[in-house]
């Protein structure tokens, strides 16, 4: 097809700054009930700046796109790679590409398939590894993969947190600290998963990228400058500063010694808890006012932390937000 049937590489975005998005979205090209035009007007109403095409096994949406979309709403290229063994997205791949799905985890193909969307500049992302269906159930190692996808949608159920994404959040949880004292931790992200109306962006993925593009926004993902959140309505920022100086989510935080103060803004969630995380476990707790917006802080070192994130949850314990970590040393 002629370039211009596809969606363009980059969007009118704000400079440099946070975008938010949801990189896992179904239309009618795979088993999705929503057009192309649907989901970008969606798209709109629920606040995001960039989705992901991703189609079961197929590109056949890739230049679908292109009719349905302004200048400030950014589409990247992907797929859905529905294997008997796992499923896994693979981001920003070229206008057309399919990605071969037709193997397993015994197979030893899975690198074979990594490399070709790496070899395009593509992410690739283990999707809901804890699904609670057959195929869904990750079984490949994560080993060549950029990023999890921790927080999975609403399904067919009506609550936006369920026990599989509480499991996967845990499995990383743990593997975090090593991740990090190796200096190759694995970013997570959240989508929504949408099949059905109403479904986009709960939840989806808050990026820093230097502009609104394909490139920027998977190299925001790849980097772990990024926290999920349930709705565009939370808005959160976690910092980290030692002296004069300072780190957000994904970056890494020099302390030379000094005592760590860790800051959590938060709008949008009454009556959250904010919960504090380092290779230690959970080692703080925070309750924030019923009004929806409150500060929380907590102080610590490198000595102490090899890094910190943290989790918003509603009163009930289910999620409204977490984050990918700052890295102290």
């Amino acid at each position: 097809m002629p370039v211009t049937n596809f969606p363009p590489l980059h969007a009118a975005g704000r400079g440099r700054g946070w975008y938010r998005g949801d990189c896992h979205v179904h239309s009618v090209y795979s088993d999705g009930e929503l057009t192309p035009e649907q989901l970008a007007a969606g798209a709109r109403a629920a606040g995001l700046d960039f989705i992901a095409t991703t189609e079961h096994n197929t590109a056949e949406a890739h230049g679908a796109w292109a009719p349905h979309i302004d200048r400030d709403l950014l589409v990247i290229l992907g797929e859905e790679v529905t294997t008997e063994t796992g499923h896994w997205l693979a981001l920003g791949i070229e206008p057309g590409q399919v990605v071969d799905w037709e193997y397993r985890a015994r197979d030893g193909l899975i690198d074979r398939h990594l490399a070709q969307v790496h070899g395009v500049g593509g992410l690739c992302v283990a999707a809901h590894p804890h699904a609670p269906y057959p195929t869904g159930d990750f079984r490949y190692p994560y080993q060549g993969f950029d990023a999890v996808e921790v927080w999975n949608g609403l399904w067919s159920s009506d609550r936006p947190w369920n026990a599989d994404n509480e499991a996967a959040l845990a499995e990383w949880g743990r593997s975090l600290p090593a991740g990090v004292h190796q200096g190759r931790w694995r970013p997570v992200m959240g989508n929504s998963d949408t099949h059905l109306a109403g479904q986009i962006g709960i939840p989806h993925t808050v990026v820093f990228a230097e502009e609104l593009s394909t490139r920027a926004i998977l190299a925001g993902i790849r980097a772990g400058r990024s926290w999920i959140a349930e709705s565009a309505t939370v808005e959160l920022s976690l910092t980290a500063t030692a002296g004069e100086r300072g780190a957000e989510v994904g970056e890494h935080l020099k302390t030379f010694g000094e005592q760590v103060a860790v800051r959590v803004r938060l709008r949008g969630v009454r009556s959250a808890t904010v919960s504090f995380h380092t290779d230690r476990g959970e080692v703080h707790r925070a309750a924030l006012p019923d009004r929806g917006t409150g500060v929380a802080e907590w102080f610590t070192t490198a000595q102490e932390s090899a890094f910190v994130r943290i989790e918003i949850r509603h009163p009930h314990g289910h999620m409204a937000a977490f984050t990918n970590p700052i890295i102290l040393s």
